[in-house]
């Protein structure tokens, strides 16, 4: 399972599954290392930068809210929950949560390295002036206040 690991939420994530899933049977390892998506040929950053991603024994691979799904449903009792991800609209439902979480990750849950934005991906997440323009605008509102007569 390739997941973010320069993402809080996602490095939780994919311990809790590794630990769900049948010992053995998944391996989470950080697409952020240099040289995993070479072990990957057709995987992009880009792609990985939007969901997680299951590559099964066949090499099928599976993304986002399946790929998780898959993961626990290789032990035999949580497979019987885990199908309940292919119930009409439920699918559907966890899809499009996973990918509003998945867009927003960094701003709700951080990173896991302060200020490790140097390859680029805080762009995705942090548009370029985003967060020096809400910290000068933070910074000029206290300053007004501290300004103003009592």
């Amino acid at each position: 399972m390739l997941y973010d690991g320069h993402c809080k939420l996602c490095s939780r994530a994919a311990r809790n599954l590794v630990a769900l899933a049948r010992p053995g049977a998944v391996e989470a390892v950080s697409f952020q290392e240099p040289g995993v998506l070479d072990r990957f040929p057709g995987l992009t950053h880009e792609a990985c930068m939007q969901a997680m991603v299951l590559v099964v024994p066949d090499g099928r691979r599976f993304r986002g809210f399946e790929a998780a799904v898959r993961a626990v449903a290789t032990r035999p009792l949580l497979r019987i929950v885990a199908s309940a991800y292919y119930l009409p609209g439920i699918r559907q439902v966890c899809d499009r949560l996973y990918a509003w979480v998945a867009a927003n990750r960094y701003r709700i849950f951080g990173k896991t390295a302060a200020d490790e934005c140097t390859d680029g991906t805080c762009s995705l997440h942090f548009p370029q002036g985003t967060r020096n323009a809400r910290k000068r605008e933070a910074d000029s509102n206290h300053q007004l206040k501290q300004g103003e007569p009592l």
